[in-house]
């Protein structure tokens, strides 16, 4: 008998469409196993039972009544829990907002539901998106299915794990520095951040407001692309939302799963192809790009001079962000409310909620941005790092002049042990070091297997010009079509 949490969603869509299984024995068949692995995974925060079997159900009555199904509909999906979603637990893995219960869902819940997939619920992540490793949940650790004891990166290891141990095909992230892209590498699975305002950001609880992209998670490019076009396009309650419609992502990736790249040229940035990073990274990296150029792709190398001060000028704009974004926890209108006995006066109340609901990290980033934005330091920390933004999205411009997209690592070393970062939050923090500029750029960047290294999968980045999504999806299955997809060991 097959085990439908071994197929790709576009082989579970086809078999519920053609009526070989239902949407509802698809849903159980994954809900069995998050209950079989998930106590040593720790990848969701709440799995809504109830609700997917009926979403399942409603699915099957369609088929049954003769409706046409959309691409993804019976396949079960993962949320990261940064999303609302409406009467189920949105905490963003923070005990600040524990229990609480949105009114409504987000535009990509929204566009889920309306696609027929199935939400089997949310997924652990770094509280309020900050983090490089699971490891800053509130609710505990999420580990790597390719090895218990490291991390699935962050802040979306919740859904980067949920893929990998098989609990989900398609999971959803997002993506302020690496979020999506990270984790996907260092479990072996696909992971695209789209172009920044081409997916939703309306329900989304804000990080870092210039910078927070959901986006699609998924094991295969040809899922991740069927899920990015369900998920994308214009939303009017967004203000920041590309009135556009979604490049034809899916037709890219066909294109590229024939492994013909004839007529691509890619540049491998220069800044991160050098010494930096693991030597079993650079290796597989620079047999993935041999492999590219057997496909036909042009390869140079491209210098983007500015990358290398990504990583501070994000560490200034992203806090001073969130510093603002955050200020509304304040226990008076939602979520956790400490101390309030009577007696003290409300700016108590506010300070000793966030005091017991924001953990250490959040903490170091509100007072990082807080500081940033004071009055006195504004122009030389946050206004100097928006100039460094600049030359980082001319060096975006000046290389895509020369070429279709660029190349690199997604990160520089493989999964590391749990609890061997957390005391050093600069080594924590260079795990993001080769995808920051993308989000500071805008553009859209894609993470895809392409090796091991000493057992553990290593993910190759793809950097596309906004809004041409499509050519990263096209790349990245020309590459899949050569690597094939990760295993990783039995649980």
């Amino acid at each position: 008998m097959t085990d439908l949490t071994r197929l790709t969603a576009t082989e579970i869509a086809g078999l519920v469409a053609s009526g070989e299984t239902s949407a509802v024995e698809v849903t159980r068949a994954h809900l069995a196993r998050i209950a079989a692995v998930d106590d040593r995974v720790n990848a969701f925060l709440h799995v809504d039972t109830e609700g997917a079997l009926a979403a399942a159900g409603a699915v099957d009555a369609r088929r049954a009544a003769g409706e046409e199904l959309g691409p993804l509909a019976g396949v079960p999906v993962a949320v990261k829990d940064v999303l609302t979603t409406k009467g189920v637990p949105t905490t963003v893995g923070s005990k600040i907002l524990e229990g609480w219960r949105p009114p409504y869902d987000s535009t990509i819940v929204q566009r889920l539901r309306a696609a027929g997939t199935v939400m089997l619920g949310k997924t652990n992540m770094d509280e309020f998106a900050m983090g490089s490793s699971t490891e800053y949940s509130a609710y505990g650790a999420t580990h790597n299915p390719w090895d218990l004891d490291r991390i699935p990166g962050g802040s979306g290891g919740g859904s980067s794990a949920a893929l990998a141990a098989y609990e989900a095909p398609l999971a959803i992230g997002s993506d302020t520095g690496g979020s999506i892209r990270q984790p996907a590498a260092v479990t072996g699975t696909v992971g695209a951040k789209p172009t920044y305002g081409g997916t939703s950001r309306y329900g989304l609880v804000a990080f870092s407001s210039s910078l927070d992209t959901p986006g699609p998670c998924a094991r295969t490019v040809l899922d991740a692309a069927l899920l990015h076009a369900v998920i994308g396009g214009h939303d009017p309650r967004d203000s920041t939302s590309i009135p556009a419609p979604v490049p034809d992502v899916v037709a890219a990736a066909k294109l590229g799963a024939s492994g013909d790249l004839t007529g691509v040229k890619l540049g491998v940035v220069t800044e991160f192809s050098g010494d930096g990073g693991e030597p079993g990274v650079q290796a597989a990296f620079r047999e993935a790009v041999e492999t590219l150029t057997k496909m036909g792709a042009e390869i140079v190398e491209v210098s983007c001079p500015h990358f290398r001060y990504a990583l501070p000028a994000y560490y200034l704009i992203a806090p001073s962000e969130c510093s603002s974004n955050l200020a509304r926890f304040d226990g008076v209108r939602f979520g956790l409310r400490v101390g309030d006995d009577g007696n003290r006066s409300l700016e108590e109340v506010m300070s000793l909620t966030r005091e017991a609901g924001f953990g250490p990290e959040v903490k170091r980033r509100i007072m990082i941005g807080t500081y940033a934005l004071s009055s006195g330091y504004y122009d030389a920390y946050y206004g100097q790092a928006q100039k460094v933004r600049t030359l980082i999205t001319r060096d975006f411009t000046s290389a895509f002049e020369q070429v279709d997209a660029l190349i690199s690592p997604t990160t520089p070393f493989v999964a590391f042990p749990i609890g061997s970062r957390t005391s050093d939050p600069y080594q924590m923090y260079l795990a993001d070091l080769y995808t920051i500029p993308t989000n500071l750029y805008g553009g859209p960047g894609i993470s895809v297997p392409c090796g091991l290294s000493e057992g553990l999968p290593v993910g190759l980045q793809i950097m596309a010009p906004t809004m041409a999504d499509d050519r990263m999806y096209r790349v990245a299955a020309a590459l899949e079509s050569a690597v094939g997809t990760l295993t990783p060991p039995a649980l």
